[in-house]
């Protein structure tokens, strides 16, 4: 895990180094100057000198200014450490996300992605920055105090060792207890930041259905779970402040009580004493830096594995050696495909043979969960089979450079997903480098020209965030033209037409027809109608090619396909009477 992490400080190194040593030139001007007060008292107050209190003076206040620069210098570059470090961390990580598989998605779920890239991070951020400056200076604080006490003092350092002896078991006992109750706070974190992303998105749903109540409920009883732990930890970490009071008054009172007898016996001096007293505080103000830092990297340790976990994944779909990086064709072809979900134990797709021509069109229909979209996922190897193979271009999948891959496959997806931005900016998501006039030709395939001219600024109008400012129906012409752009040697089409006319979806396929005829098109759908017309059309029923045929030909033979068509055209007269 550190060695993991540590590989994200890259150009933050020297601040990194800079950062301790700064705390260590401050620590040692602390450390001088209750020497110089013992100095002032011994030499300048008691012996009535002052010149010397005036020289040892400025020689404090000479030291007081090193040591506030040593000071500042070492906050300037923790914070530029800490801060670059988590910087790099959510760079890492994000860039590891987008490899990551559709699986492995799944794995960590959404929420839980962006409760490590948002407050995982931030709290190994905190905890770098304290490890930075607290746990250096305030070893080296503790180890100098402890020194210089026992050059003054053997005696009384004794007392200072009963009180690290006191401390360290307290804290030891604290962290044992509170470390497992922090692993499960981020735990909790992942479900509230569920619940809030879950509303949130889809507050449409929400309002229409008037639950508001029961969405404040459940976010009540998730951010409840997170206060109840947080407030078992901190109760527990309470404790370290009343029990740091509890050594500093007890060595205070100890000091005074023998240090009294010793200036009386003449053993020590009141200088000396004085500083005793300074250094007693800097040793117990020590071991509060280290109890805060021990607190901090208990928080911390969770969120570091979980951060750790994320950048330590790989993506289970990854290139084989030399992998292929031109497609020649759109031939596919599956030959004995089977395919379960990852971590399922039902089997979604079973014994697929299937042989497509490049440029031809091919329909799919099938009832819901007959594994319509689970078939065509696996042309671009957005999953991997459990058996056989999938070829495209006369060669399996696995073989070809992913990026290669899927740039030869437009695939709209059934959950059409625009970003906010202009429509052209939408659009150049298929071709970076799409001219204007590329992408409109693209949106007059797709029949999106007529309505985007008429909107106000028409291609440089504004897409909300998850085109929420567009219906049904356009945005999912607007993906339809920026799988074009692709130019791909595979389109698939998993029922992207779903909320247009059947009018307007004659055009969209007549368009294809005569504008990328030789492009290989797979057209899943409801409506028969919509796939009539392809070259071939497969049936798909339990995970199972049921028929694959003509619409003539299916609808003389097939008993599914039959259902479906004079189910539908039966709706269809209903309405029209």
């Amino acid at each position: 895990m550190i060695r993991t992490l540590a590989k994200q400080i890259k150009e933050f190194k020297l601040a990194s180094i800079l950062t301790p040593l700064c705390m260590i030139g401050e620590v040692i001007a602390e450390m001088i100057i209750p020497l110089l007060v013992a100095s002032i008292v011994d030499n300048g107050i008691m012996a009535g000198d002052i010149r010397a209190v005036v020289n040892t003076g400025l020689e404090m206040v000479l030291i007081s200014l090193i040591g506030l620069f040593f000071g500042c210098m070492g906050a300037r570059f923790g914070a530029h450490a800490a801060t670059g470090f988590a910087r790099n961390l959510r760079g890492a990580m994000y860039r590891n996300i987008q490899s990551f598989s559709f699986s492995n998605i799944d794995k960590y779920s959404t929420a839980g992605l962006v409760t490590r890239l948002t407050t995982d991070i931030t709290n190994v951020q905190m905890a770098y920055m304290m490890i930075l400056r607290m746990c250096f200076r305030a070893p080296v604080s503790l180890i100098v105090a402890m020194f210089m006490a026992v050059r003054i003092s053997p005696r009384l350092s004794q007392i200072f060792c009963v009180a690290l002896v006191f401390l360290t078991i307290v804290m030891a006992l604290l962290i044992s207890k509170t470390m497992g109750l922090f692993s499960r706070v981020f735990k909790k974190y992942d479900a509230l930041n569920a619940s809030v992303q879950e509303n949130v998105s889809a507050i449409r749903v929400v309002k229409a259905y008037v639950r508001e109540k029961f969405e404040n409920s459940r976010f009540r009883k998730a951010s409840g779970d997170v206060y109840q732990l947080f407030v078992s930890a901190e109760k527990m970490m309470t404790i370290v402040m009343p029990v740091m009071q509890i050594a500093i008054y007890g060595c205070i009172l100890a000091l005074s009580w023998f240090g009294a007898h010793m200036i009386v016996g003449g053993s020590l001096t009141t200088g000396d004493l004085m500083s005793l007293f300074t250094y007693c505080m800097n040793i117990l103000m020590s071991l509060m830096m280290l109890s805060m830092v021990f607190v901090m990297i208990t928080m911390s340790k969770a969120s570091a594995e979980r951060i750790a976990e994320v950048l330590n994944e790989s993506s289970d779909l990854t290139n084989g050696e030399n992998p292929v990086q031109q497609i020649p064709d759109g031939s596919i072809a599956f030959k004995n495909v089977s395919f379960a979900y990852p971590g399922s134990m039902r089997t979604t797709l079973k014994n697929i043979d299937l042989s497509i021509r490049s440029g031809e069109t091919i329909g799919v229909i099938g009832g819901t969960g007959s594994a319509k979209s689970s078939l065509v996922s696996l042309i671009p190897r957005l999953y991997d089979v459990t058996a056989g193979s999938v070829m495209v271009g006369g060669r399996d999948v696995r073989e070809y450079d992913l990026e290669a891959l899927r740039n030869a496959v437009a695939m709209v997806l059934q959950k059409n997903v625009l970003f906010s931005g202009t429509i052209y900016d939408n659009l150049r998501w298929g071709n970076p480098n799409a001219t204007d006039e590329q992408c409109q030709e693209a949106c007059r395939m797709a029949c999106a020209d007529d309505f985007i001219e008429r909107m106000p600024d028409a291609y440089n109008s504004k897409i909300e965030q998850g085109g929420t400012n567009v219906s049904g129906g356009q945005k999912q012409r607007l993906c339809i033209a920026r799988a074009l752009l692709k130019s791909p040697k595979i389109l698939i089409l998993d029922d992207s037409t779903s909320a247009v006319d059947t009018a307007t979806d004659a055009r969209i396929r007549e368009a294809f027809a005569k504008k990328i005829p030789g492009v290989t098109k797979l057209i899943i759908a409801q409506r028969i109608s919509s796939v009539q017309d392809a070259d071939r059309i497969v049936v798909m029923n339990h995970g199972c090619i049921d028929a694959v045929g003509t619409h003539e030909e299916l609808l003389r033979s097939n008993k599914i396909y039959q259902e479906v068509y004079y189910s539908q055209q039966k709706g269809e007269q209903d309405n029209g009477e």
